[in-house]
């Protein structure tokens, strides 16, 4: 078998559609195929972008064409500018950054938490429920404010489980909503981020110098992350998992 026959067949006993991550894992399962290489999951990774039968939906995330329909009739499309405002990319696009939240945590040896009313969406076809490391959200301070935290996004906690991060994604909703949760967390040493399309810049950095949130501002509390970059440094986090030492 070759590595390209071996990496289809992984995304097949996946469910057709995978993540670098979870082909990496599960890759060496394929007992018919030998890796003659230093670098598999750099193999893996060209395989995936070059190989006939294999698509693109994300960065980081492939699927087979012949899963392609069954896929899209299950709202896991390739965004386009003409389906990019449908409810079923919207809501793709929602818990697909959540899950890649909770997966970048989990390499980062972090505890993670999404709300409880999105614990059955699915990170591709994974309840977001079942990657949180936390089914319930710590009690690391007064009850209202550990209230106020729990409809975040995703959230890192550290070994302490004091947050470590909040993160709100903003695909269409106010980006000036999570503001107002972050101007109520703001004495917590966490860090706090928008995550949202690179085209909303504009709109979070005009949101961020309303007189409302000129602590937020002057301390630089809060981060703007795109789509892109959080795409970007999970595919950093998957590779420093294949080093054998980072410095």
């Amino acid at each position: 078998m070759t590595q390209a026959q071996a990496v289809i067949e992984t995304i097949d006993k996946l469910g057709g559609i995978a993540t670098l991550n979870q082909i990496n894992q599960h890759i060496f399962e394929i007992g018919d195929c030998v890796w003659k290489t230093k670098t598999p999951f750099a193999s893996v990774r060209r395989i995936v972008q070059q190989t006939a039968g294999i698509y693109k939906i994300k960065p980081g995330l492939y699927a087979l064409e012949t899963y392609r329909k069954q896929l899209e009739q299950d709202g896991i499309m390739v965004q386009t500018e003409k389906n990019k405002e449908t409810e079923d990319v919207k809501a793709f696009n929602h818990s697909y950054y959540q899950g890649l939240l909770l997966e970048i945590g989990k390499m980062r040896h972090l505890d993670t938490f999404v709300p409880n009313q999105d614990k059955n969406k699915k990170f591709i076809k994974t309840p977001l429920g079942e990657i949180r490391t936390l089914q319930v959200i710590p009690q690391y301070s007064y009850s209202d404010l550990v209230e106020r935290s729990s409809t975040i996004d995703v959230i890192w906690f550290n070994k302490h489980k004091m947050p470590h991060s909040f993160y709100e994604i903003e695909h269409t909703t106010d980006i000036q909503n999570s503001l107002l949760k972050f101007n109520d967390l703001k004495d917590f040493s966490a860090r706090m981020v928008i995550v949202a399309d690179e085209k909303r810049y504009a709109e979070f950095d005009s949101k961020m110098n309303y007189a409302a949130f000129n602590t937020l501002r002057e301390n630089k509390r809060v981060a703007f992350l795109s789509y892109e970059s959080l795409d970007k440094q999970y595919q950093q986090e998957l590779q420093k998992q294949s080093m054998d030492f980072i410095l």
